[in-house]
Parts: structure tokens; sequence; C-alpha cells
């Protein structure tokens, strides 16, 4: 008789056991799934930015070109003026 109480009682320690792990799995799934979500928003945030940058970057290169350009025939029309004179 005290063996079958015994049983019982370790049957509802272990009972409650699986219910922690239960528990514990769906806290730990939530946030697996709460950390995938704000890594997905992050490497779109990135990408966008990226995007924007590359952007940036090509105007300020074509800017750069530019007054490259314009350096290059001010020294032009500076040497020829030299050349004249």
């Amino acid at each position: 008789m005290d063996e079958i109480k015994l049983l019982r009682a370790r049957v509802g320690e272990l009972e409650q056991r699986v219910e922690h792990l239960r528990v514990s799995r769906r806290v730990l799934m939530n946030l697996l799934e709460k950390v995938e979500r704000e890594k997905v928003a992050l490497v779109r945030s990135l990408e966008k930015e990226n995007v924007r940058l590359q952007r940036d970057n090509k105007r300020f290169a074509k800017w750069i070109f530019s007054k490259n350009r314009e350096i290059v025939e001010l020294q032009d029309k500076m040497e020829s003026s030299v050349q004249k004179a």
C-alpha cells in the first residue's frame, strides 16, 4: 500500500516536471520567434541602409568626377594662356 502511494506521488512529481518543461519549451519558442522577427527586421533595415549608402556613394563619385573634370579643364586653359603669352 505504501509503495502504491509512493509511486503515485512520484508520478505526480514527474507529471509536474513534464508540465514545467512544456511551459519552458513554449517560453523558449516564443523567445526564438521574437529573436527571429527582430533579426529579419534588422536585416531589412540594414539592406535599406546599404541601398541608401550605395546611392549616396554613386552620387558623390559623380560629383568628384565632375569636379576633377573642371580642374583638368582649368589647368588646360591656364597652360594654353601661358603658352599664348
